[in-house]
């Protein structure tokens, strides 16, 4: 069985095509999608018919993986159903033992740099706490703005859509960011009641 891609529309799968059908493809699944587009409809109508004993060819191995992640999961699916896998551009044949022995190292090459970059993420996590940095998603309103936000709500006239608008942020926000306002307008005026402005200085006499 045969699977080609191509990343737009534009793009022709014309020698693709040929070169599967000369390795002897005899049935050709084709899509023309972006390789980081999960919805590969015809790869996975591919997936879904080849049966052990058979082998799925690709031109390349690139137009079946969107990664080498992607590539390894793919091919090692295959190979628990007991289904080969060819790559005509690399030469690559998983019903030989060389060809699984390159898989095998992709694998443990993936496996590697998946380790390296979860060591380096944590060693840069514990330099940040060290250093006394707040980790973690930042806050979605600072304190001005929440302050900001109390003083306008103190308006009768102001709605919470548009202090939300204003601020940047979504009418969920505020509740979130003033809890008080879920009790209405007067929760939120006893809660914190309005600073008085100083009105004029009483004459001496």
């Amino acid at each position: 069985m045969g699977y080609a891609r191509v990343s737009t529309k534009g793009q022709l799968l014309d020698r693709q095509l040929l070169a599967l059908e000369a390795a002897g493809c005899h049935r050709i699944y084709a899509d023309k999608k972006s390789g980081k587009n999960a919805e590969r409809e015809e790869l996975w109508k591919a997936l879904d018919y080849v049966r052990e004993g058979d082998t799925l060819v690709v031109p390349a191995l690139d137009r079946l993986g969107r990664s080498i992640q992607d590539l390894i999961a793919l091919v090692a699916g295959l190979r628990k159903r007991g289904i080969g896998f060819t790559s005509l551009h690399e030469n690559l044949d998983t019903t030989t033992p060389g060809g699984r022995l390159v898989f095998h190292v992709f694998a443990a090459l993936a496996e590697f740099i998946r380790e390296l970059i979860v060591q380096g993420t944590n060693e840069g996590l514990d330099a940040a706490r060290a250093r006394g940095a707040r980790l973690g998603r930042p806050p979605a309103m600072t304190s001005e703005q929440i302050r900001h936000a109390r003083q306008l709500l103190s308006e009768p006239d102001n709605t919470v859509a548009s202090i939300a608008k204003l601020l940047g942020v979504s009418r969920n926000t505020i509740y979130k960011y003033v809890p008080e306002l879920k009790g209405g307008r007067a929760a939120l005026a006893e809660a914190e009641p309005a600073t008085a402005l100083p009105g004029p200085a009483a004459p001496s006499d």
